[in-house]
């Protein structure tokens, strides 16, 4: 029994993507082709390999194996493509990564400015999402590497450190401080504590999230409950509240130097220092094609390196 690659690549985009219709786009074909790829690879094998709930698709146990399997195939094949593409001199072929906000708006971009401009047979899929489906999808070989903030708990990924983010407190030019004031504090005092801030009607990422945690942490180590007024998903709309002076915020440092160029945010720093960490991610035993491991030698330079707030 003969499995057509080209079927399990569109299984593998159905089941990443869980829509039929987006696996079409990211693959560039018409739906009624990838509805006939899953069809012959099901006639093929005897069993269901996806299933629909409402307008999702889900993989089956046997989708499941299968991918599992399969993707290690997939990666052989691509990686063996590319080594051929080599020896021409031409560094080529199809790298999935996945990051999150933060990095994929002011951290990566240059990176992959530049590696787009040396290598331009590289083909880059970003995906975006919160540390721990990005890490799952990396587990199951759904994504080729991520640059994700640690921890991460998967025990087959292997972890390189990237950057370290320092977090700071923001809010808009001339806020007066509720908890300096209320505790005697002269408001130009240089950094805020957990009691300074835990007053305040604080504009916080939303709950579950791997930085709101890290926020979190930090207050729960000064022994106060802050006061949330607001919490949102989304960075810039974050940013957005801030500066309309509807409360202050704890961010990330790297993600505010434009509005503190343009003087729509002020920034102070916190006491005791805190930060949270991103690393690069990728399966213990990923094989390393030299689309990959070009990306991953073009995230070298930035590796371990460190914020500052200035």
């Amino acid at each position: 029994m003969a499995i057509n690659p080209v079927h399990l690549r569109t299984l593998h985009e159905i089941a990443r993507l869980r829509s039929f219709s987006r696996a079409a786009e990211s693959l560039r074909l018409s739906q009624p082709a990838v509805s006939l790829h899953i069809r012959q690879l099901e006639k093929a094998l005897g069993l269901p390999l996806l299933e629909r709930l409402g307008k999702r698709a889900e993989a089956t146990q046997a989708g499941a194996l299968l991918l599992e399997r399969g993707g290690r195939a997939l990666d052989a094949l691509e990686a063996a493509a590319a080594s051929v593409h080599a020896l021409r001199g031409v560094v080529g072929g199809r790298v999935r990564v996945g990051t999150g906000a933060t990095a994929s708006i002011y951290l990566l971009p240059p990176i992959l400015r530049r590696l787009r401009a040396r290598y331009p047979e590289i083909e880059m899929v970003i995906v975006t999402g919160n540390t721990p489906e990005i890490a799952k999808a990396v587990a199951e070989n759904a994504l080729d590497v991520a640059v994700v903030t640690l921890p991460v708990r998967p025990r087959q990924l292997v972890v390189t450190p990237f950057y370290t983010d320092r977090l700071v407190a923001i809010a808009p030019p001339g806020w007066q401080w509720q908890g300096r004031r209320s505790r005697g504090r002269r408001p130009s005092g240089r950094a805020l504590t957990p009691a300074d801030l835990a007053g305040e009607p604080l504009i916080l990422y939303e709950r579950g999230g791997t930085i709101r945690q890290v926020i979190e942490g930090w207050f729960k180590r000064g022994r106060v409950t802050p006061r949330v007024s607001m919490e949102l998903g989304n960075g810039e709309a974050i940013k957005t509240l801030v500066s309309a002076g509807l409360g202050p915020s704890i961010t990330s440092w790297v993600s505010v130097r434009a509005e503190v160029r343009a003087g729509t945010l002020r920034v102070v720093p916190l006491s005791p220092p805190l930060v949270r960490r991103l690393g690069i991610i990728k399966r213990r035993d990923k094989p390393e094609n030299p689309a990959l491991r070009t990306l991953l030698h073009a995230l070298e330079p930035r590796a371990g390196r460190r914020s500052r707030v200035s």
